[in-house]
């Protein structure tokens, strides 16, 4: 992905990516995170070029909205923010399965 190194481009691309991999508009998305239909394309428009950065309350809505953890977002490193959202969508059983397997490397 290339991700820039500064948060405005992370933070952007990875919501664009996320948006595009839910296939949902600008305006639905913003709608859904309780953005106002009259700016809602707008203002996810704006966070998706990095011209403005989403507070982080605003940041975890959308994430709620696309099923994406707000960790993700901010992860600059494009495998580590794929395992974060593999675990992430884990149900929990398996989550602490998964977080088991990767501590016993460790030891």
């Amino acid at each position: 992905m290339g991700l820039s190194s500064n948060d405005n481009g992370c933070i952007a691309e990875r919501l664009r990516q996320a948006r595009k991999s839910a296939r949902i508009s600008q305006k639905t998305l913003g709608e859904l995170a309780g953005i106002h239909s009259s700016s809602a394309s707008a203002r996810i428009n704006q966070y998706e070029t990095g011209k403005h950065t989403p507070n982080f309350t605003v940041l975890k809505q959308l994430g709620k909205v696309l099923n994406f953890p707000v960790s993700f977002f901010y992860e600059e490193d494009d495998e580590l923010a794929e395992v974060i959202l593999k675990l992430h969508r884990l149900p929990s059983s398996r989550r602490a399965e998964v977080i088991s397997h990767i501590a016993s490397v460790f030891d």
